[in-house]
């Protein structure tokens, strides 16, 4: 078979009145190795458009005879879906949002700067290269979306076909949705099937940074700039240079940090914290937010200019509820990602009483819980194939919230109310049952039967006279003030638990698994997760010196 004969790539058509700045566009692009054709008005574009195929239409957005988003929108209705990019004046982002929400794969802004120039050529040559693969073949871009977001409900199928759409801008997306329900796997995706694929995804959580450091973590510093700066550092926006930048939970970025990123994503330049001058970014921003936005600039919470310059493009993510069907698709995927984490040869399956139960459910977290969910089911489960009982007690947390399509059978709990709802809320349920001593609140209780009264009473009157409990989870509940944190403080008990446990059996985990009520496998997976490592590392130390443990798994 011949080999396939590529044909040179179309020219670049380059819209502007002003000759300086035609000159300098056409020297500069053909510099990077393209063929360029000029226009000089918007009638002369749209002759030159009428006579010839291009990779790329530069025009700025303000022509003698006309407005450059005239030629945005007439290419963004075309079929060929030619990218379109347009110039416009400093500090004009009103101008450069219209043009984005009009179609246009990106701008530039005067004074034009070389660098970025050449980024907006190379991200829209590279996404037509893309494009103009064989459509007989298979589609990796389809492939690679459906490997990070896979299911096939209508929902989801909406979603993908969005994807696409996005994938073909640089402008800002808003991707909203309930926790859990994937946005920054969608996000993952975008960038995925974007010109921008080989440069780096940063996905920073907003919440998760202190206020005094998040300039220095988004811009960076240079040496000396503050106490404690040792050496210059980049920040979020340099290490996403080139590829894609997503502000996770933005909606609690506090309002002096907002006036700062609007800057930085206006100007397309930040400067870090100490420098002189200001550095020119290629970043694509993404954000993504399970609160509503634009309630939030209507309550002064967000600022309204902000908003506009994020909301260009939206993206909804839809809960679980609404994909129920993709249930056992999803729960695959996950299954077959946790057999390679643990080195499984073969992944575990659900067993179809299992799937049955985990479709009744509605998943308040969405693929986060359930991802949980199947992590721990993965760890409990004694043999290939996970069971109803290996899920934990799903039917107890879901008919309480009302969450179950069908009434489940009553179960007669064995252990603590709180511990089912930790676990229904993505906490972590362990079959340790709590101290049954009464839990001191700071509300008024509400008014109980005189023989439970009673009863309570006399539990009062003795309790003085006992010697004070030295169980951990006694300890743990005493004193405690409501509102806490649940499922930190169960975490705190059960790493309480484990700890005590382990210290029993010299830190030997193959015999402190039994005391626990766990298998050695289960009690490897909590340590891991609670972060048990100091009194490891002390205990394997001390190991190395002649205690050690007698199976080389118990030391692992």
């Amino acid at each position: 078979m011949p080999p396939r004969m590529s044909r040179a790539p179309d020219p670049i058509l380059v819209i502007d009145d002003e000759a300086d700045l035609r000159e300098l566009l056409d020297i500069s692009i053909r510099r990077m190795g393209h063929d360029v054709v000029l226009a000089g008005s918007l009638a002369e574009a749209r002759e030159k458009l009428a006579q010839h195929r291009y990779s790329l239409v530069l025009t700025d957005m303000r022509l003698g005879d006309g407005l450059g988003i005239e030629i945005v929108r007439q290419l963004s209705a075309a079929p060929e879906r030619v990218p379109v990019a347009v110039i416009t004046a400093y500090g004009s982002a009103d101008n450069a949002v219209e043009a984005l929400k009009a179609g246009a794969f990106d701008y530039i802004a005067k004074p034009v700067s070389l660098e970025q120039l050449r980024s907006l050529v190379l991200n829209a040559l590279g996404r037509q290269h893309r494009d103009s693969g064989d459509a007989a073949a298979a589609d990796p871009v389809a492939d690679r979306a459906e490997a990070l977001l896979p299911g096939h409900s209508a929902a989801m199928q909406e979603v993908r076909r969005s994807l696409s759409r996005l994938a073909r801008s640089m402008a800002p997306v808003v991707i909203s949705g309930e926790s859990g329900s994937g946005k920054e796997r969608a996000a993952r995706a975008i960038h995925a099937i974007s010109a921008r694929a080989s440069h780096p995804f940063v996905a920073v959580n907003c919440g998760a940074i202190p206020e005094n450091l998040m300039e220095s973590e988004f811009f960076g510093y240079v040496k000396g700039a503050f106490t404690g700066a040792e050496g210059e550092r980049g920040g979020f926006f340099q290490a996403a240079n080139g590829g894609t930048l997503l502000l996770d939970e933005v909606a609690d970025l506090p309002l002096p940090m907002q006036v700062k990123l609007l800057r930085a994503l206006q100007e397309r330049r930040v400067r870090k914290i100490g420098a002189s001058r200001e550095d020119a970014v290629d970043v694509r921003v993404m954000c993504a937010s399970h609160k509503d936005l634009a309630a939030m600039v209507a309550a002064g919470q967000f600022r309204q200019d902000l908003y506009y310059r994020l909301n260009v493009l939206e993206l909804r993510m839809p809960t679980l509820r609404e994909r129920g069907e993709d249930i056992p698709v999803l729960a695959r995927a996950i299954l077959d990602h946790l057999a390679v984490r643990y080195g499984d040869p073969h992944p575990k399956r659900l067993s179809p009483a299992a799937l049955d139960r985990l479709a009744a459910y509605r998943f308040p977290g969405n693929v986060r819980e359930l991802e949980n969910l199947l992590e721990r089911a993965y760890a409990f489960a004694e043999s290939e194939q996970i069971e109803v009982a290996d899920l934990g007690p799903l039917e107890a947390g879901a008919e309480r919230a009302g969450l179950l399509h069908a009434p489940a059978p009553a179960m007669a709990p064995t252990v603590p109310a709180a511990y089912y709802a930790s676990w229904a809320a993505g906490g972590m349920w362990t079959p340790v049952p709590m101290a049954a001593a009464p839990v001191p609140v700071a509300v008024e209780p509400a008014p109980a039967p005189a023989k439970a009264t009673a009863a309570t009473t006399a539990t009062a009157d003795t309790a003085d006279d006992r010697e004070p409990a030295d169980d951990p989870v006694e300890r743990a509940c005493r004193g405690i003030v409501f509102p806490i944190d649940l499922a930190a403080r169960l975490e705190a008990v059960e790493r309480e638990l484990i700890l005590q446990a382990l210290a029993q059996t010299n830190f030997n985990r193959t015999a402190a698994a039994p005391l626990l009520g766990l298998n050695l496998r289960q009690l490897r997976y909590r340590i891991q997760q609670l972060g048990i490592r100091e009194a490891m590392d002390a205990a394997d130390r001390g190991a190395a010196e002649g205690a050690g443990e007698n199976t080389p798994e118990g030391t692992s």
